[in-house]
């Protein structure tokens, strides 16, 4: 007997709870993915074979020729020890879905459900990307490394903002969070008796120099109206009170909106540091990594998405949080969207101990990834009829 929306809903619930109590980390969500495996074939839902260590793709094919769209949530937690009066708070000590993607994921499963029960309606094919290592090991380029999307023309995603009211989506076309970039720093000096300053070349003195430079790249290169941020988050130098230590090292984040932004300050951060060094004499070494790309949604896909929403869309504000999401929009037209989750005044931001996601975002998560799914699959079908008459 097929479920009803409102059974479907209950199920979720108790199910993100159980989630919740057994969270993972990135990489290693295997008892997780075996879960969601087992309940997507009790459902009659086709897994699809891929060589991924963690997460999984299935796969509803509509009674009738289509497109083929992607749904997409994430699997993994964080190594946060939870601070929350929940009665399914984490039973992993020191782990905790302190950003909430177990409301992601309970809620793809509940959509998948009600999908499956309506294929013989779809007008083409939904797959089902549960992805690992969204928060690190950088999930999205391991998907996409193993083809697991190939031949997808459009993906859609979401991430609850515990800063919205629950179940308020907000979405817009171009940019909704930024691009997420890692340096690390060593400036290498030479070590001396902290008496004699003068036998060494310090390279804390160095650090300290190219650090309050390197504030200048927003204030001074970039132009106001673009949101830009550089931020030195962790410093080590030395060993002891009186030694001048050979090496000094600080790392941070760079947070962009944009290409044409993360290009130029990229490009001041390896002048400044360089030049600051060798005007002390020193050298370095600047390793820069890439957390997460800024995503930016696609203006058709995302307009068709807002057209058959049935609640009403708010106007998101740009978050400088970066999102894994974006590794599949660099390849694939995408839609990414804030779900509200809790709303209330003080209420704790992703990845804080105190964070709570309330359930009630299920089912709005439910409704935006069928009612996205519905939306893709109309878009492309029009689109390709477009394509029939010009031709």
């Amino acid at each position: 007997m097929t479920k009803t929306k409102d059974e479907v809903l209950a199920e979720m619930i108790t199910l993100r709870h159980q989630f919740h109590q057994h969270p993972e980390l990135s990489n290693q969500e295997f008892a997780t993915t075996e879960k969601i495996k087992q309940i997507l074939t009790e459902w009659g839902i086709s897994i699809i074979p891929t060589t991924l260590k963690t997460g999984l793709l299935a796969e509803i094919q509509g009674g009738k020729p289509g497109a083929v769209i992607a749904l997409r949530a994430d699997l993994d937690a964080l190594p946060v020890a939870e601070q929350t009066d929940l009665p399914f708070k984490s039973q992993h000590k020191g782990i905790m879905h302190a950003c909430g993607h177990d409301l992601h994921f309970s809620s793809l499963l509940g959509a998948a459900y009600l999908l499956n029960a309506e294929k013989e309606h779809l007008k083409g094919t939904v797959r089902l990307l549960f992805q690992p290592a969204e928060e690190a090991g950088h999930g999205g380029d391991q998907v996409l490394e193993k083809h697991v999307l190939d031949g997808v023309q459009g993906i859609v995603g979401f991430h609850n903002n515990p800063n919205l009211p629950v179940g308020q989506v907000a979405v817009q076309a171009g940019p909704l969070m930024a691009g997420c970039y890692k340096f690390e720093v060593t400036v290498h000096g030479s070590g001396s008796h902290g008496a004699r300053p003068e036998k060494g070349k310090d390279p804390i003195v160095a650090q300290a120099a190219i650090i309050t430079q390197l504030q200048t790249i927003v204030s001074r290169s970039i132009r106001p109206l673009d949101a830009v941020v550089v931020s030195v988050t962790k410093v080590q130098a030395g060993q002891t009170w009186n030694v001048l230590p050979a090496t000094a090292t600080f790392e941070g984040t760079v947070r962009t909106f944009t290409t044409e932004s993360t290009a130029l300050v990229k490009k001041r951060f390896y002048e400044i540091v360089k030049r600051v060094a060798a005007a002390f004499e020193q050298t370095v070494d600047i390793d820069w990594s890439v957390g997460a790309y800024p995503i930016h949604n696609d203006p058709e896909l995302t307009a068709a998405v807002i057209h058959g929403l049935r609640t009403q869309v708010a106007v998101p504000e740009l978050t400088m949080a970066g999102e894994d999401f974006a590794t599949f929009e660099n390849e694939i037209p995408g839609v990414f969207a804030f779900i509200g989750s809790n709303g209330a005044v003080g209420a704790a931001d992703w990845h804080e101990p105190g964070y709570v996601g309330k359930d009630g975002t299920i089912a709005a998560g439910i409704d935006y990834f069928i009612e996205s799914a519905h939306s893709l699959l109309e878009y492309f079908e029009t689109k390709q009829g477009e394509q029939h008459v010009r031709n």
